[in-house]
């Protein structure tokens, strides 16, 4: 149970840092991108497979 609690808190770190990436960024690719990397970090947050 304590190694998903430390997962999932490093994805929402991670999750949280490419967010406030993606909102600083101007160029609309990057933000894109930033996107399709932020889905596949909620659904692991959610612990959906």
């Amino acid at each position: 149970m304590m190694m998903m609690t430390i997962y999932r808190g490093i994805a929402l770190l991670v999750l949280l840092l490419v967010g406030h990436a993606m909102f600083r960024e101007r160029d609309f690719w990057k933000q894109v991108t930033g996107v399709l990397v932020l889905v596949p970090l909620i659904l692991r947050i959610l612990l959906v497979k």
